[in-house]
């Protein structure tokens, strides 16, 4: 609270007792300039400063002794006087004062000596003198620190920059290394899937022989007779069937292999790619921060960008994982590599195997079709040997029959004979000579007859067994026949070409095997 007409700063306001100092002003020496973000002198002369109109309160008041003691008037106990630095008043918070007299009081306690007006220049000067090298310390250390800062700022910018340097080169070789492995994966893709293709052809035509094997056996099966024979023909193109199947398993197999293979291959590459496309943004990025300068447009102030730590690998394991991807891409070439030769192999032995068991069975054909030849051959002279005999034997039972009607006369004649001498009248019917030999003739006749009757009945019973015979070669060689059509014309006339071969290619050519070039980092 403030009396009316009085200001906050008067000394009959304060209630405490002050301080005795030394001096009238606080020692400009043992302020400490260094504490505080204010400037040292910034409190010296702050009350000066908002008081204009007043003196320093840092001044202290003269000491009366008495009331009625004059200002002016010296002492002679006391030879200091009035304004003697001894001379506090001591007693100011007993004293009384009316309020009717504040004016006076006021202008008591603002009297001042002229040591104290020079002394408080002279402290002002050397406080000046003092703030004022302070400040051109501080000014010519502000600069210097300013010039240490710049110089550093500078070299921090370009040891920046060296290391985003140093950063997109890294990036840029293993980018490099990146695309030449790309590349060479892709083509290596290109080239599995062409193998493949060639298993799958091969396959296909495989599927072609197996069906001509099969119908073979389904058509031999149409022959007849005693030619149903289990014959060599017959095991070859089991064993064929057999071996067109098993060739299918492989080639199968072998189709699966490549296809898993090459999906382990764009698998790798995708993950190439990805890789390359991480490196190709991370390259713009890191190549857009190193050509950024102070001068450059768009900059902006991201506060506490120092502190976000969002990054997920290391220098090393970032290059360990882009040569982890190298190296899987270098090793799903070998492998495909090593596919492929197996595909060559299986291959080759596959149409090795099959051109072998198609010669094989081709020669069968060929033996039984001889075979067949030559039995037919053997029938066609038997059946024309029969059909002469029969022939003969025919005009042999002619000429017997009209050898017994011969015979057949000269009885009748011989009997007639006899008969026309039985009517011989009395004794003239005697048994002589003529009668004995006429009874000779006709019993030599009857055996005649019966003889050439036999020998008639035995050609006839021949020439039925020959008739018998006929009938057996001919059905014989209609069989033969039946035989040679299925062999040679049907069998054999859709095995005149072999279409697997002209995708395996000639067994003289053979395909040099893969081989990769693993680059080791």
């Amino acid at each position: 609270m403030e009396y009316l007409g009085q200001t906050a700063t008067a000394s009959y306001t304060h209630l405490g007792r002050r301080p005795e100092s030394g001096s009238y002003l606080p020692a400009i020496g043992q302020q400490d300039f260094r504490t505080g973000s204010a400037p040292p002198y910034s409190g010296l002369l702050s009350k000066s400063v908002n008081l204009p109109w007043r003196p320093s309160t840092y001044y202290r008041s003269t000491q009366v002794q008495h009331p009625s003691y004059s200002l002016y008037k010296g002492s002679a106990s006391d030879s200091a006087g009035p304004l003697h630095a001894g001379n506090y008043l001591s007693s100011v918070d007993s004293v009384k004062v009316p309020l009717i007299f504040p004016a006076a009081r006021n202008s008591l306690y603002t009297r001042y000596t002229p040591k104290d007006w020079y002394q408080s220049q002279m402290n002002n000067y050397l406080a000046s003198d003092k703030i004022r090298s302070a400040a051109e310390r501080l000014r010519s250390d502000t600069l210097r620190l300013a010039r240490e800062k710049e110089d550093l700022a500078k070299k921090n910018q370009n040891e920046s920059d060296k290391k985003l340097g140093e950063r997109i080169n890294d990036i840029d070789f293993w980018k490099q290394e990146l695309d030449r492995e790309k590349d060479k994966m892709s083509k290596k893709i290109n080239q599995v899937d062409m193998k493949r293709r060639e298993v799958e052809k091969q396959l296909h035509d495989t599927e072609n022989q197996l069906k001509v094997a099969q119908e073979n056996l389904y058509e031999r099966e149409k022959r007849q007779g005693i030619d149903m024979v289990h014959d060599n023909v017959e095991r070859e193109l089991i064993r064929e069937v057999d071996i067109i199947k098993n060739a299918q398993s492989k080639l199968r197999n072998m189709m699966e292999r490549l296809h898993t293979q090459n999906s382990l291959n764009r698998s790798a590459l995708h993950e190439m790619e990805l890789d390359a496309a991480d490196k190709f943004r991370a390259l713009s990025l890191d190549s857009a921060a190193q050509n950024m300068s102070v001068s450059s447009r768009g900059l902006n102030f991201h506060l506490g960008i120092e502190n976000v730590d969002n990054t997920v690998s290391s220098p090393d394991t970032w290059a360990k994982f882009t040569e982890d991807n190298i190296r899987r891409s270098a090793s799903e070439r070998a492998s495909s590599d090593e596919f492929m030769n197996m595909a060559d192999n299986v291959l080759k032995e596959t149409a090795n195997d099959m051109w072998n068991q198609f010669n094989t069975v081709n020669e069968a054909f060929e033996q039984r079709v001889n075979e067949t030849n030559q039995a037919k051959d053997k029938i066609q002279n038997h059946l024309s040997a029969v059909i002469q005999e029969i022939f003969d034997l025919e005009k042999s039972i002619e000429f017997i029959k009209k050898t017994i009607l011969d015979k057949e006369a000269y009885l009748r004649l011989a009997q007639s004979r006899l008969e026309t001498r039985t009517r011989r009248p009395g004794i003239e019917l005697a048994r002589d000579q003529p009668m004995h030999r006429l009874i000779q003739e006709i019993d030599d006749l009857h055996s005649m007859i019966n003889d050439l009757k036999n020998k008639l009945s035995l050609e006839e019973n021949a020439i039925q067994h020959l008739l018998r015979t006929k009938a057996t070669l001919e059905h014989d060689l209609s069989v033969k026949n039946n035989s040679l059509h299925i062999d040679k014309e049907r069998c054999l006339g859709n095995r005149r070409t072999y279409p697997s071969i002209q995708s395996v290619g000639h067994p003289a050519t053979q395909p040099m095997p893969y081989q990769s070039q693993v680059v080791v980092y």
